[in-house]
């Protein structure tokens, strides 16, 4: 009798143990991903962005091409949105691991009159040295930020700061095959963009 309640018992922990791991990790790959931004449908490639880069040449989107690109719009100057952003960004990069070499972040100044190449690429390089920064004329700017929907404006500002650039801060990801795939507000956990870039990849 005790020889069937043994075997009883263990069935029923084997039985416990399979439903388990069907629920924790069989399921959950047969349920849709749930994006931490707002999905974008279109199946025209993303507008065209080409400027200079902080490395000193001139580059566009195709020389991301199979690539996860992901486009924030921000300026050096900012004392708290693109600082914040940029180091949320670091972390949901890092979290990637190896498939984090087939993930670009470039950074699109807002701020031309200021942000050169060369303090583009020390700037970026503080959060991460693989992070690239471009900027161009004024007008260049103002073209590629009104495709992706970008407001920007420089603003007063004080004498330690200089003048401050209002800007919209979400986040504009690419995907392998060219498209404008998702926007990621700024609110985003670094744990919610990796998850996102993840499925993406």
């Amino acid at each position: 009798m005790n020889r069937r309640l043994r075997t009883l018992a263990l069935a029923l922990a084997a039985g416990i143990g399979l439903a388990l791991l069907v629920v924790t990790v069989v399921l959950p790959r047969f349920q849709p991903h749930v994006f931490s931004g707002t999905v974008i449908q279109s199946q025209t490639p993303a507008p065209t962005v080409d400027l200079i880069t902080s490395t000193g040449e001139r580059a566009s989107l195709s020389d991301f091409e199979d690539q996860v690109v992901v486009i924030y719009f921000g300026y050096t100057f900012c004392p708290d949105v693109c600082p914040t952003t940029l180091s949320t960004l670091k972390k949901a990069v890092d979290k990637l691991g190896d498939a984090s070499d087939d993930v670009q972040v470039i950074m699109v100044s807002v701020d031309p009159a200021r942000d050169t190449p060369e303090l583009l690429g020390e700037y970026l390089g503080f959060f991460d040295p693989r992070f690239l920064g471009m900027t161009g004329t004024e007008a260049e700017v103002a073209e590629v930020a009104t495709v992706y929907g970008v407001f920007f404006q420089a603003e007063e500002g004080t004498v330690d700061t200089g003048y401050l650039v209002s800007h919209t801060a979400n986040l504009m990801v690419v995907d392998r095959e060219g498209h404008l795939k998702l926007i990621i507000p700024p609110d985003a956990t670094s744990d919610q963009i990796a998850s996102d870039l993840d499925y993406l990849l």
